[in-house]
């Protein structure tokens, strides 16, 4: 590895001259300037690892070149050590104002400089480091989302025609099937159902992600579309039991319908799939303000601790300690519908003591104009 390269800034050939000596002894390269004017130029022209800046030089002060070294594009994260033989409070603090990261005082103590140096180069490193591994990690996350694509893209034509298959099979030969046997069928159909419902929310999800998915916003009665999901839903949930007490009057919000069923469909199945037999899902909405808050709860195993902090990510899993599993990408569509509209979405948990998975939206603005015949 290269050694580093300082540049030290100081109109004083003394102190120029000891500075360069304690740190090329360690190692480091040194590039000597005596005034910031210079300064300014040497830097544009090859940017060093960090610099040692005075104070005081003829023209522009220390604290007006690095005022002006912040401004760099390419410059402005290179760490800049200010050396005065001023020591008040109030040169020091306009010292870390102007950007600089750390002061030393004069006369000089060789290990004290050298110390200061090789944290802030060591700091500047790591810094540099990280950005390296984020943008890394930032392209594979695009690869996994393009191959993710690409992969369900083209699983849903299969799909589709296998649950025409079943569909078709259903309706020539399901008078002939055993009780056994249309049981499995429906299971099957259930099965397919699920992994349509799964690769239209990783489709929507990409949409959503890319801003490529406009919202057909219009004004309806959010209570409806909640009497509505519940109504699909109570069909599928067995013994399980779905209840709903309406506010009175309507709930009008402004959004897209479609989206909204989506985010419903999902919270109410998952609430349903997470309840234990018998179990009750209960739906509610509470408003405040300018706002209108729907609240899905269950009576499932709960989430543990940490569960909150990602579980509306993709692929997001659940905590370790909790019995209910990772549920897909069906709570970050939630999430990205949802914010999408302006709005926000979160759970309430105890493990062990169930969920309350909400969303809030705005309400519909009281002085919009009529929808034209």
């Amino acid at each position: 590895m290269d050694a580093a390269v300082i540049l030290i800034v100081d109109d004083v050939p003394e102190n120029l001259r000891l500075l360069s000596a304690i740190l090329k002894a360690a190692g480091y390269r040194v590039r000597l300037v005596a005034s910031g004017e210079v300064a300014m130029e040497s830097v544009r022209q090859t940017p060093p690892d960090l610099i040692l800046l005075d104070i005081r030089l003829p023209g522009a002060d220390g604290f007006a070149v690095c005022r002006q070294l912040k401004q760099l594009d390419g410059v402005r994260d290179i760490p800049v050590i200010f050396i005065s033989a001023m020591e008040g409070t109030e040169e020091k603090l306009k010292a870390f104002q102007a950007g600089g990261v750390d002061y030393v005082t004069k006369p000089f103590q060789a290990e004290e400089v050298l110390a200061r140096v090789q944290t802030h180069l060591e700091i500047r490193r790591q810094k540099i480091q990280l950005e390296v591994n984020l943008r890394q990690l930032e392209k594979l996350e695009r690869m996994r989302d393009d191959l993710t694509h690409m992969i369900v893209h083209d699983l849903r034509s299969p799909i589709m025609a296998v649950d025409g298959y079943h569909e078709m099979l259903q309706r020539a030969e399901g008078a002939n099937f055993s009780p056994k046997g249309v049981r499995h069928l429906g299971a099957a159909r259930a099965g397919i159902a699920r992994l349509i419902r799964m690769t239209n929310e990783m489709l929507l999800v990409s949409k959503l992600e890319a801003g490529k998915m406009p919202l057909q916003l219009a004004v309806f009665d959010l209570t409806a579309l909640i009497r509505e999901v519940a109504d699909e839903h109570r069909l599928m949930g067995g013994r399980k039991t779905i209840e709903f007490l309406p506010p009175p009057g309507a709930q009008e919000i402004q959004a897209d319908r479609e989206i909204i069923r989506r985010v419903l469909q999902n919270l109410l199945g998952n609430a349903l799939d997470f309840s234990p037999e018998a179990g009750v899902v209960r739906l509610s909405t509470t408003g405040v303000a300018r706002t209108v808050r729907v609240n899905v709860a269950d009576e499932g195993p709960g989430l543990g601790a940490n569960a909150p902090a990602d579980i509306f990510n993709k692929f997001g899993a659940t905590s370790e300690n909790s019995r209910r599993p990772g549920i897909g990408l069906g709570l970050a569509f939630c999430k990205l519908a949802v914010e999408a509209h302006g709005g926000c979405i979160g759970v309430d948990s105890q493990l062990g003591k169930g969920s309350v998975f909400w969303f809030s939206l705005n309400r519909a603005p009281t002085d919009l104009p009529a929808a034209a015949e």
